[in-house]
């Protein structure tokens, strides 16, 4: 449970029945917003003998620091407390239990026996200055009944009220579980190298806030009426334009990637090779090298994050506008250069298609939001720069021979990515040269598409080289869920082809969620997630599907 101390808490319930016998419920508390780092979080269980007699024992053994650094064990009245004594990794953590523990070794353990109806308590959590009580069990169904009420006063917010609305409050949830309330940060997910494939080697950290992704998960709160954590994001998001002035003439542009959750910069890639990950998939990474790649994309989603929480939620400030105006001119200035695109490829820069609409996006949305609000602009120059960029998408980004646009300049490899352009409103879905990217994309992988099982894969990697290993990966559910979104704007005489085949294809996608309904980020091709899950991004993009 690695700096465990230093993560803002959201409260999560699950009840795990082993027979008929034992049953065990384990939450974690919410917050306040007066939540400091004095208040570490923690996670509270309970088990309970629901007939019979059980006997259980239990052992907890932190591995601190990814199990890189040692601790001891101290034993007193209120239960256990690990300290790991080296200074530059001092770190605590206590163990509260209603049973008497003793110390094994490194960890901390307890035997004991349950009649029917009996019960006992552990509090797994940081170290206080002053410690509460020995935990009981009238103290933990009062704060277990109090995280169910902010939970439900919470989804209460929501204003779709549609046909799917359980899916949409479950993906609401997960986005809310990954929002950093400290910050207001994003993160892309809560885990590190779970594979996407079982033994395969793209196991990457994802616990950090992406760019991208954030900003593309500011309109999902906003659309659903969750405008306080669209708010925080933008408060999180002028900090990090704020340091942006510093970094102008760096040679990857004012902005990285991707931040920690506080908004710090170093995010350095770490190969833990003490450590199995998931099922024996190795490497196990903690940091992430794509950080100081240049994605030139982020810029275009950064803007358009902007421009629709100004149309949707709140009016931006002057100083947020000078933030954004600085944007806008770099990517003028930038545009034309390669880079390693949205799947963060470790092949080399080229010029993706991706990366150009999202440039075009970026000039477009200040350009829109300049004129909303009158705010100063070089507007004759942004202008220009807009209509060159979408000439040379146009003529450098389609394939004659694959009439379909491509991944990169000179590719004649299809991208999922590009099924973003109806979406950002760089081309109607009705125009004849995205149709023919569509209906490419549609085709089967052996016939030279991108379906797989009805499934949308981000590119074909048996034919792609992205400098990590060319074996086939499974289907993206972000692609899936673009894909049915495009069919869904499709106008004309194909509107009721598409539109009829995009509603079967969002209820057939909606078997791909596990039980409590989250996304992982790949789905294989006999319909099995991938480890890695959830992933904020995809839930997002269901929102928009249905609204």
């Amino acid at each position: 449970m690695p700096h465990a101390h230093q993560s803002d808490v959201h409260a999560r319930t699950y009840a795990l029945t082993l027979g008929e016998q034992m049953h065990n419920r384990t939450h974690m508390p919410t917050r306040t917003r007066a939540f400091t780092r004095t208040q570490p979080a923690d996670s509270r269980s309970q088990v309970t003998c629901k007939a019979g007699q059980v006997a259980l024992s239990v052992k907890c053994r932190p591995a601190i620091d990814f199990a890189r650094r040692k601790h001891t064990v101290e034993i007193d009245e209120k239960g256990a407390v690990f300290r790991c004594a080296e200074p530059e990794h001092a770190m605590s953590m206590r163990l509260m239990s209603s049973v008497a523990l003793q110390a094994d070794g490194d960890a901390a353990v307890c035997s004991f026996e349950l009649a029917e109806g009996e019960q006992h308590v552990f509090y797994l959590g940081g170290v206080l200055e002053e410690f509460p009580p020995v935990p009981d069990d009238g103290a933990y169904a009062k704060v277990f009944q109090n995280t169910l009420d902010f939970w439900h006063g919470w989804i209460r917010k929501c204003s779709y009220t549609g046909r799917w609305r359980e899916m949409v409050y479950r993906s609401a949830l997960v986005m809310k579980l990954l929002t950093f309330e400290e910050t207001g940060a994003i993160v892309a997910a809560g885990t590190t190298s779970l594979p996407e494939k079982l033994g395969g080697s793209r196991n990457w950290d994802y616990r950090y806030m992406w760019i991208r992704d954030a900003a593309f998960t500011l309109y999902g709160f906003i659309r659903i009426g969750f405008t306080e954590e669209a708010e925080d994001f933008m408060l999180f998001l002028e900090k990090i334009l704020a340091k942006s002035k510093d970094m102008i003439d760096s040679k990857n542009g004012p902005l990285q990637i991707m931040y920690k959750i506080n908004g710090d910069l170093e995010i350095n890639e770490e190969v833990l090779t003490h450590l199995d990950g998931y099922k024996g998939s190795k490497p196990v990474r903690v940091g992430n090298f794509a950080f100081g790649q240049l994605q030139l994309d982020i810029y275009g989603e950064l803007m358009d994050s902007v421009y629709l929480y100004n149309k949707y939620g709140s009016p931006v400030s002057y100083q947020m506008w000078e933030h954004c105006r600085m944007m806008v001119d770099w990517v003028c200035d930038n545009w034309t250069r390669p880079d390693e695109g949205i799947w963060e490829m470790r092949s080399g820069r080229q010029h993706y298609v991706y990366s150009k609409v999202m440039c075009w996006v970026a000039v477009d949305r200040g350009l829109r939001l300049a004129d909303r609000r009158s705010f100063p602009a070089p507007r004759e120059k942004w202008l220009r720069v807009r209509d060159q960029i979408y000439e040379e998408i146009m003529t450098k980004g389609w394939s004659d021979t694959r009439k379909a646009f491509v991944q990169h300049y000179g590719s004649e490899h299809l991208d999922a990515a590009n099924l973003i352009m109806p979406l950002v409103l760089y081309l109607s879905a009705s125009d004849p040269k995205f149709l023919s990217t569509l209906e490419a994309v549609s085709k089967p992988g052996k016939h030279g598409g991108l379906v797989r099982n009805s499934l949308i894969a981000r590119y074909d990697t048996t034919l792609i080289n992205d400098a990590i290993d060319q074996e086939e990966e499974g289907t993206f559910n972000i692609c899936s869920f673009w894909y049915i979104e495009c069919l869904t704007r499709v106008r004309g005489a194909a509107k009721g082809k598409f539109a009829n085949d995009a509603v079967l294809r969002f209820e057939d996608m909606l078997s791909y969620a596990n039980h409590v309904g989250l996304f992982s980020e790949e789905t294989s091709a006999d319909g099995m997630s991938s480890p890695f899950r959830p992933l904020h991004v995809n839930h997002r993009w269901l929102h928009t599907c249905l609204l």
